[in-house]
C-alpha cells in the first residue's frame, strides 16, 4: 500500500516509477530513487505519513491559473483553445472571458533588425488569425475575479529546410596555422565559406561553443560547459578583434610568436596553454579599448552599452561569476566563501571589486557576438541556405556559472544521464544538474528561451544534443549508479512551443538528436512541429534488426553515419571502439560475443551497400581483409556510406569532417574521463598526421569524396 501511494505521488509530479530499457524489458524504479527525486522537486516523501500528506495537498482543488498557456497556430479558434487549456482550473460550470494584451516586451533577444514595440492593449480573442505568434499576456475574468497569466501562440510547424548537405565538425579540432593551436571562429567562417562556395554545402554543424572556465584547468568537454547562455572566449580569433591592429608593434610581435608556438605544438590539444596565451592578448587589448574607447565610437563601432542592455541581467551574472572565479582561483562556486555562493545576495553582483573585473568579461562577450555574426554572414555569403548550425548541450555541471546564476531553478542532488543502452551498457552519469520542470514553468521558461534565442541570433539552426531534454530526462541521485535513476517528465508542448517560436523568429532550423531510448510520441511531436530528428546510419534498422534501405529513412531528419561519441567510419569498421571499451573495462558482454555481433552487423551493412551497387567488391572479401588488418577498402567504404546517405530522403545530410579526411580516432569515449583523451584529439588523416584547414582549402583532393 505504501509503495502504491509513493508511486501515485511520483506520477503526479512526472516521476516515472517504471520504464522500458533498450532491450524492451520493463524495469521498476526503486523506492529510494523515487524518494530522492521527489525531494529534489520539493516534495517530501521521506515517510509514509509525509507521502499521504503530499497526496492530500495534491487533491485540493486548483483554482489558480496555470503559469503558462500554450496554443499552436492553425489548431482552431484561439478562444476555444485557451478555454480548453484552462478548463481544469475553472470550477464546475464556471464561465470565463479571456482577453489578450499583445506584448513585444517578451521578445528576449531581438534579431539584428526588428520592428519597434507595438502599442500594448487588451483585445478580445476572436481567432488565431488575429493573434501574432509569440508571448502575450492573458487576462481571464471569472465573475468578479480577474487573473493574468502568460500565453504563447506557437507556430503550427516550422517549414522544412531545403534538401542539402554540410560538414559536421568539432571546431576546436579544426585548426588552421593561424588559429593559436585551437580551431576558432575565423576557422569556422573559413570552413563555411570554402565548403559552401567550392563544394556546394548548405550548412556547417559544430560542437557546442558554450562558455568554459575563466581560470585553469579549462574543461575539455564542449558538452559539459560552464554556461549554455554564453559562448567561450577561447574561440575568439585574436587578430580579428578591432583592438589588435592598434596594439604597439612590440606587443603584436610577441603575440604572433605565442600563436606560432601554439600552432606548432604536436600531440593532444592543450586548452590551458591556449587560454593562457589568449588571455594575455585579451588583457592588453582591453586596456587599450578602455583607455581609448572614444576612438572606437568615432569609427562607428557598435555600442558596448547597447550590447549590455540587450543581454541584461544574465550578462551581469555571468560576468560576475567570471570575476569571482578569478579572484577565488576556482570556477566551482561551491568552493567559494558562503557570502559569495548565492548570486542573488545583495551586494554580490554590485561589489566594486567584482564590477570592475566583470566589465572585462562583458567586453569579451561583445567581441564574441561580433565574430559569431561574421561566421554566419560568411556562410550565407557563400550561398549556404542554412549556414552555421550550433549544438546545444543538455546541461551544466553542479559548480558552473549557470548553476550559480539559476540556482533556484535547478534540482539539487541530481545529475542528468542515460540508462544502460547498447553502446553504454552501464548507463551514463553526465554530472549535469537538471532544471526543475515546475520552476521552469513558474518563470515562463525564460532562462530556456534566453539560451535558445542567444544561440539563434547568429545561426541558421540549433542541434539539440539529447532531444529528450524537451520531454523527459534521466535523473540520477547523487552517489547512485547511473542504472539506478529514473525519468522525470517536462512539459513537451511548452518547450517545443518555445523552440519553434524562437526558430520561426530567426528563420532557423531545429534538429533534435533523438537517438537511444526515445518514446515514439516524442519523435511524432517533433515531426508534427517541423523539428527534424537524427538518423544515425549504424542505428537505422528495421523491426528484425536489419539495416534499413535508404527509401525507408525519414525525410524530416539530419542523416549521418556516426556521431561524436563513436569512432569515425574507418575506426568503426575496424572495431576500434570494441578494443577500446574492452581495454577500459566498459563492456558488459564477453569480448568474443561483442566482436561477433559487430561482424554480423557490419556484414549486414556491407551486403546492403553491395545490393545498392554502392560497393562492387563482395562483402565476404572486404570482411576478410578487415580481419587481416588491411586498410585497402577503407576509402571505398567511406565513399559508399556517404553515397548511401545521398539516396535517403533526409532533408539534411551531415558529413563528418573527420570521416572526409580519413581520421580513425574517436573524439569521445562515453563512460571515461581521464582514461581516454576525450575532446583533445586534433583533426588528422589516416596516418595520424595533423591536417590543417589551410591544407583542405588549398588541396580539396585530400578529402575522401563521397556522393555529397
Amino acid at each position: 500500500m505504501a509503495d502504491d501511494e509513493l508511486n501515485t505521488l511520483s506520477g503526479l509530479h512526472g516521476v516515472a516509477t517504471r520504464y522500458t530499457d533498450w532491450r524492451g524489458r520493463g524495469v521498476d524504479v526503486s523506492p529510494g530513487t523515487l524518494v530522492a527525486v521527489l525531494a529534489a522537486l520539493g516534495v517530501d516523501a521521506s515517510t509514509q505519513g509525509a507521502v499521504r500528506a503530499e497526496l492530500e495537498r495534491a487533491r485540493e482543488p486548483e483554482r489558480a491559473l496555470p503559469p503558462n498557456v500554450i496554443v499552436r497556430r492553425g489548431s482552431g479558434p484561439v478562444t476555444g483553445l485557451v478555454l480548453a487549456e484552462l478548463r481544469r482550473y475553472l470550477g464546475s460550470g464556471e464561465d470565463a472571458e479571456v482577453d489578450i494584451e499583445p506584448s513585444t516586451a517578451e521578445v528576449l533577444m531581438p534579431p539584428s533588425t526588428h520592428a519597434p514595440p507595438a502599442e500594448r492593449r487588451f483585445e478580445p480573442l476572436a481567432g488565431l488569425a488575429d493573434v501574432p505568434s509569440g508571448w502575450h499576456r492573458l487576462r481571464v475574468r471569472r465573475g468578479r475575479r480577474t487573473d493574468h497569466t502568460r500565453l504563447l501562440v506557437a507556430p503550427a510547424a516550422l517549414p522544412p529546410p531545403p534538401r542539402t548537405w554540410g560538414f559536421t565538425a568539432q571546431l576546436y579540432s579544426v585548426r588552421s596555422r593561424a588559429s593559436w593551436g585551437l580551431g576558432d571562429l575565423r576557422d569556422l567562417a573559413d570552413l563555411a565559406a570554402w565548403s559552401g562556395r567550392e563544394l556546394g554545402a548548405g550548412f556547417a554543424l559544430v560542437n557546442p561553443l558554450h562558455a568554459t572556465e575563466p581560470v585553469p584547468p579549462v574543461g575539455p568537454s564542449p558538452y559539459s560547459p560552464m554556461s549554455r547562455r554564453f559562448p567561450s572566449p577561447i574561440y575568439l580569433r585574436v587578430e580579428d578583434m578591432p583592438e589588435y591592429a592598434r596594439l604597439p608593434a612590440g606587443d603584436r610581435e610577441r603575440f604572433a610568436a605565442l600563436a606560432a608556438g601554439l600552432s606548432a605544438q604536436e600531440g593532444l590539444l592543450d586548452r590551458d596553454a591556449v587560454w593562457a596565451a589568449k588571455s594575455e592578448a585579451f588583457e592588453a587589448m582591453h586596456r587599450l579599448w578602455r583607455e581609448h574607447g572614444d576612438l572606437w565610437r568615432e569609427h562607428g563601432d557598435p555600442g558596448f552599452e547597447e550590447f549590455r542592455r540587450r543581454e541584461g541581467a544574465a550578462l551581469d551574472g555571468y560576468a560576475t561569476w567570471c570575476a569571482i572565479s578569478e579572484e577565488q582561483g576556482t570556477a566551482d562556486w561551491r568552493h567559494w566563501p558562503p557570502s559569495l555562493q548565492n548570486a542573488r545576495d545583495h551586494g554580490v553582483a554590485d561589489s566594486p571589486r567584482h564590477r570592475s573585473r566583470a566589465a572585462f568579461h562583458e567586453w569579451l562577450q561583445w567581441r564574441l557576438d561580433g565574430q559569431l555574426a561574421a561566421a554566419q554572414q560568411a556562410a550565407r555569403d557563400a550561398g549556404m541556405p542554412v549556414g552555421i548550425v550550433h549544438d546545444l548541450a543538455v546541461g551544466v555541471p553542479h559548480g558552473s556559472a549557470d548553476a550559480w546564476m539559476y540556482r533556484g531553478t535547478l534540482a539539487p542532488g541530481m545529475s542528468v544521464g542515460a540508462p544502460p543502452d547498447e553502446f553504454n551498457q552501464r548507463g551514463q552519469d553526465w554530472g549535469q544538474q537538471p532544471w526543475r520542470p515546475d520552476a521552469m514553468a513558474r518563470d515562463g521558461y525564460r532562462q530556456f528561451r534566453e539560451m535558445v534565442a542567444a544561440v539563434l541570433r547568429h545561426a541558421g539552426g540549433i542541434r539539440l544534443d539529447h532531444a529528450m531534454q524537451v520531454s523527459r530526462l534521466w535523473w540520477v541521485p547523487e552517489g547512485a549508479s547511473p542504472a539506478d535513476g529514473t525519468y522525470v517528465r517536462y512539459d513537451r508542448d511548452a518547450l517545443l512551443g518555445c523552440l519553434t517560436w524562437e526558430a520561426e523568429r530567426f528563420g532557423a532550423v531545429i534538429v533534435g538528436e533523438d537517438l537511444g531510448t526515445v518514446e515514439p510520441e516524442v519523435r511524432e511531436a517533433m515531426a508534427d512541429r517541423g523539428v527534424l530528428g537524427t538518423s544515425l546510419l549504424w542505428f537505422e534498422r528495421d523491426e528484425q534488426g536489419r539495416p534499413k534501405p535508404p527509401r525507408r529513412w525519414r525525410e524530416l531528419s539530419l542523416a549521418t553515419v556516426g556521431t561524436h561519441d563513436m569512432p569515425p567510419i574507418t575506426g568503426f569498421v575496424h572495431g576500434d571502439h570494441i578494443a577500446l571499451r574492452h581495454r577500459l573495462g566498459l563492456l558488459t558482454r564477453d569480448l568474443a560475443e561483442e566482436e561477433d555481433d559487430h561482424r554480423r552487423q557490419l556484414t549486414d551493412w556491407l551486403t546492403l551497400l553491395h545490393t545498392e551497387k554502392l560497393l562492387t567488391t563482395r562483402p565476404s572479401e572486404i570482411m576478410q581483409a578487415l580481419a587481416d588488418g588491411s586498410t585497402a577498402y577503407d576509402e571505398l567504404i567511406v565513399t559508399a556510406l556517404h553515397g548511401f546517405l545521398a539516396r535517403t530522403p533526409a532533408r539534411l545530410r551531415g558529413i563528418s569532417l573527420a570521416d572526409a579526411v580519413g581520421e580513425r580516432r574517436t573524439q569521445n569515449q562515453p563512460g571515461t574521463t581521464d582514461e581516454y583523451p576525450n575532446w583533445r584529439v586534433p583533426l588528422a588523416g589516416p596516418d595520424g598526421r595533423p591536417i590543417f584547414l589551410d591544407d583542405l582549402v588549398s588541396d580539396p583532393a585530400s578529402l575522401i569524396r563521397g556522393s555529397w
